[in-house]
C-alpha cells in the first residue's frame, strides 16, 4: 500500500475519533446539570415517581433532627418559595443553614422524601454569600 495512502487514512481515523470524542464531552457538559430544579420548578412540574435533584439553599431556621430523621426546608434562590424533604442517611460536615445543597428526592403522599446518602453541599470556596443567595467567584487563574 502506499504511505501517503495509509498517512491519509490514519489521519482520517484520528480525526474521526477526535470528532466523536468531542462531541461526547459536549453532549456530557449540557446535560449534566439538566436534572438539577429548583424549589418552584419542583413544585410546578414534578410528576408523581419521579426523582429530582433538588438544588437550593437550606432555610435558616428550618433544620431539625428527629433522631436519624433530618428535616429542612430548602429555599428556592430566585424566589421566596421552599419544599420541605425528610432525609435519612449521612449528613455532610459542612451541612447547615444557609449553606447551599444537592439532594436528589421524590414525592411520598404529601411529603419530599430525600433519597439516602444522596445530600451534597455546595463547595463553601467557589460561592460567597451576597444578600442572601450564593453567586459564583471567579477562579484564580
Amino acid at each position: 500500500m502506499d504511505p501517503s495512502r495509509k498517512r491519509a487514512i490514519r489521519l482520517t481515523v484520528a480525526l474521526t475519533a477526535a470528532v466523536l470524542l468531542a462531541t461526547a464531552l459536549v453532549y456530557t457538559s449540557f446535560s449534566a446539570g439538566e436534572r438539577d430544579v429548583t424549589a418552584g420548578q419542583l413544585l410546578k412540574t414534578a410528576k408523581p415517581g419521579h426523582s429530582y435533584i433538588l438544588a437550593g439553599t437550606v432555610l435558616n431556621g428550618s433544620v431539625r433532627h428527629d433522631g436519624a430523621v433530618l428535616f429542612f426546608r430548602v429555599r428556592d434562590p430566585g424566589r421566596a418559595l421552599s419544599v420541605p424533604v425528610r432525609y435519612t442517611g449521612e449528613v455532610p460536615d459542612p451541612f447547615r443553614a444557609g449553606r447551599g445543597v444537592l439532594v436528589t428526592v421524590s414525592r411520598q403522599g404529601s411529603q419530599w422524601v430525600g433519597q439516602q446518602n444522596s445530600l451534597t453541599t455546595k463547595c463553601p470556596s467557589k460561592y460567597q454569600a451576597a444578600s442572601g443567595s450564593y453567586t459564583a467567584r471567579h477562579p484564580r487563574s
